[in-house]
């Protein structure tokens, strides 16, 4: 399952947004820092209005969403890679997730307290950013110490020297592993190092409702500064995100309409999450359930079933598969099939976002 870290200082509306997002999930939130110390963990199904459709065409028994899990991690304040704040637990916390939402304060509120004392989400993210830079040296400084003996005698070691003091050098400037253009190879050398600046980010700016369909100077700043790391930006109101979740979904819409947006936060970033990491979903429907399916994009038929089931993969013969809109067109799967919209694939297949697929096997 796909994990997310919400990471940011203390009292930028971590905690609000994820008890949205996570509307059973309850983390406390409060007006001071180190509210959060255990990191709390929330599984949100990810909205697909596909499902919805496709159990009816198939009348499926019931539907299946493909989930997120949301880590709400501590706030982190200067100096937390070296301890502050708890900061080396909750740095830990951080290198077991997929991808960081950092949330930046993007709003001005003389009753919430800044643990800087003013608003600068530049400031803020550069503060983060350092900490998170400084923790990847430390480890990657212990390690270059370890390999370099086993350089002298083994080949494999030779080659992780040379990428560890690279990785070393830039982050000494003040840059991010993610900047880095890696090989394939060097990629799965540092794989199980989790190195914190090569987590995909994204950077979710929170407003206040006044400005959440047209951002402010503040968001403007954020998108400027992420634009070197290739990062995604989101406009998010966790004060919004807090009054949605009392509301049935015809009152969500229509809420949403009247502050000129036509989606919530949580549709905003797991769309963001999903296209930085190069995700893709396929479905799958019938009588039983109709069921969501997330894949890496790139994978071919045999994977994509595997993602399923080992034995899917392992006996794969081939893929009938129809796209989501033809099948709709339709109205029914024989009625793509007579169409001739019903395709068979084989194992060299690339499987396209909104595929409706049934397997074939034989194991």
């Amino acid at each position: 399952m796909l994990r997310a870290g919400i990471v940011g200082l203390p009292n930028v509306g971590k905690s609000t947004l994820f008890n949205a997002l996570v509307a059973n999930a309850k983390a406390e939130a409060a007006n001071f820092p180190f509210c959060t110390i255990e990191p709390n963990m929330g599984v949100v199904s990810v909205p697909d209005e596909r499902l919805e459709v496709l159990a009816k065409i198939s009348q499926s028994q019931k539907i299946v969403p493909t989930r997120i899990e949301f880590v709400d991690i501590a706030g982190l304040v200067k100096g937390a890679s070296k301890g502050e704040g708890l900061g080396n637990q909750f740095l830990a916390n951080i290198r077991e997730v997929d991808a960081i939402l950092h949330v930046v304060r993007c709003f001005d509120n003389d009753d919430i307290i800044h643990v800087s004392g003013s608003v600068d989400p530049v400031r803020d993210i550069e503060v983060i950013n350092l900490e998170l830079s400084l923790a990847d040296l430390s480890q990657i400084e212990k390690r270059i110490e370890r390999v370099r003996k086993q350089a002298k005698k083994e080949k494999t070691a030779q080659a992780e020297l040379e990428i560890l003091e690279k990785i070393s050098t830039v982050l000494n400037e003040g840059k991010s592993v993610r900047q880095m253009e890696l090989t394939e190879e060097e990629t799965e050398i540092i794989k199980p190092l989790g190195l914190l600046t090569n987590k995909p980010i994204i950077y979710a700016t929170n407003v206040s409702e006044d400005d959440l369909a047209e951002g402010n100077e503040w968001v403007e700043a954020v998108k400027k500064f992420a634009i070197a790391e290739s990062a995604k930006v989101v406009v998010v109101s966790a004060q919004v995100e807090s009054e949605l979740v009392e509301l049935s979904e015809e009152e969500k819409q229509d809420f949403l309409e009247s502050l000129g947006v036509t989606e919530g936060g949580l549709k905003s970033l797991i769309k963001a999450t999903y296209e930085l990491l190069g995700l893709r979903t396929y479905l799958t429907t019938g009588e039983t359930e109709t069921r969501a399916w997330t894949i890496v994009a790139g994978m071919k038929a045999p994977q994509a079933a595997g993602v399923i089931h080992t034995d899917f993969e392992r006996g794969f013969i081939r893929a009938e598969t129809v796209s989501y809109q033809d099948l709709v067109n339709c109205g029914s799967m024989n009625a793509a099939k007579e169409k001739g919209l019903v395709r068979s694939e084989g194992k060299e297949y690339v499987v396209k976002e909104g595929d409706v697929m049934l397997f074939r096997f034989n194991v």
